[in-house]
């Protein structure tokens, strides 16, 4: 199923960039009839168009993600996108070198990427249709490559992002002995102009610097060209196959 014939998808992450982008993406399709968007702070998004269901989530919080959940019924959505995320806050940033590493941002980074993606998959994997070719894609991002990292540092953000690739993996497998036509994959954005990578956007090469517009733009033509063959495995913006 491509995203030009979707009907009812939900979006969590709705308060970051991508997320939003994301749902207004979708309103642009003709098919959709429904976007159910997550966030913390969702209702403004309903402003956009009656088409949108703001449902507030805490995606730290696995009794507020049942509870986000239980507004969608089962066997109900076309697709599944989890655009949430963490690269750092007032109180962390990523480390350059292993003498900055700490407990704390360890936990907070893997709570976020790895921990977080996992119970909502847990809590909306019954919300999909079962045997339409539906899809569950999550955020992820090239760094979380073990065999493409060159550079080193970003501890705990590599880590956190290789962790949800292979929750990823997982998923896709047990899922897919139930619905072998579901489709499970993880994304990578690029660089998208926003708060998350503002800090880190001096050395991003001309014309790799994206618009969160741009950004869902390309992911849902990604996500339109996938389908269950290509399940459990991780896809750039581009539509290039990253390495685990």
């Amino acid at each position: 199923m491509n995203s030009d014939s979707m009907q009812r998808v939900a979006v969590v992450g709705v308060g970051g960039a991508i997320g939003e982008a994301f749902c207004r993406a979708l309103l642009d399709k003709p098919s959709i009839q429904q976007v159910f968007a997550l966030g913390r702070h969702p209702a403004p998004l309903a402003e956009i168009s009656e088409k949108v269901t703001p449902v507030a989530v805490n995606i730290r919080d696995e009794a507020s993600i049942q509870a986000a959940a239980e507004h969608i019924d089962d066997n109900h959505l076309d697709a599944v996108i989890i655009a949430s995320g963490m690269l750092h806050d007032d109180a962390v940033s990523p480390e350059k070198r292993l003498a900055a590493c700490s407990s704390e941002a360890m936990h907070q980074l893997f709570d976020v990427n790895a921990v977080a993606p996992l119970l909502l998959s847990k809590h909306l994997a019954a919300k999909l249709k079962r045997n339409a070719e539906a899809k569950l894609a999550i955020l992820s991002a090239r760094v979380g490559s073990i065999s493409d990292n060159r550079a080193g540092g970003w501890y705990a953000y590599r880590a956190s992002k290789a962790a949800v690739n292979m929750l990823i993996k997982g998923m896709s497998i047990e899922l897919g002995r139930q619905d072998k036509s579901l489709t499970v994959v993880g994304l990578h954005p690029g660089t998208v102009d926003s708060r998350l990578s503002a800090p880190f956007q001096a050395n991003v090469k001309p014309g790799k610097l994206f618009s969160p517009a741009q950004s869902a733009g390309y992911l849902l033509s990604v996500l339109d060209g996938l389908d269950s063959r290509h399940t459990g495995r991780l896809f750039a913006w581009d539509g290039e196959e990253i390495a685990p």
